[in-house]
């Protein structure tokens, strides 16, 4: 028997509908996805998938102007946001991104692009992230200029 894709929403609060109707949506995206073929590995179901134009996605988004007057920048630890995140640190900005799951007892990580051991691709990544970003604290974010999602 086939397993189901975990319910993203299992934890949340709120009117059943609203709930129903966010993952009727989740399961028309996956679908579109997959039918069009641009869900990268491991697929789009049960996940926030990575998809083929991420990296063209965030070259976009660095030829915005808000882009461009970020000095911070908050990113989620997606592979679809890897590139983002990337170009932030490439464009000497200062990221953002949750630790994983929110695990840890400070939850996010810091990555300051004038303090890295590695070069943006690795640390922009979870793994190099878990290595060479500081942990921190929400109180002690600096102001975020550009949140991604």
């Amino acid at each position: 028997m086939p397993r189901s894709a975990p319910r993203h929403d299992r934890d949340a609060g709120g009117p059943a509908e609203v709930l129903a109707a966010k993952a009727a949506l989740r399961d028309e995206v996956w679908s579109a996805m997959r039918a069009a073929k641009v869900a990268r590995f491991p697929g789009a179901v049960g996940r926030i998938p990575n998809f083929t134009g991420a990296e063209a996605a965030a070259q976009r988004l660095r030829a915005l102007a808000a882009w461009e007057a970020a000095a911070a920048v908050k990113a989620n630890p997606d592979s679809a946001q890897l590139p983002v995140r990337q170009r932030a640190l490439e464009d000497g900005k200062i990221v953002y991104m949750a630790v994983p799951r929110l695990a840890e007892r400070e939850p996010f990580f810091a990555l300051d692009p004038a303090h890295l051991d590695q070069p943006p691709r690795k640390a922009a990544s979870i793994s190099g992230a878990s290595r060479s970003a500081r942990r921190v604290m929400l109180e002690e974010l600096e102001p975020v200029d550009l949140v991604v999602i």
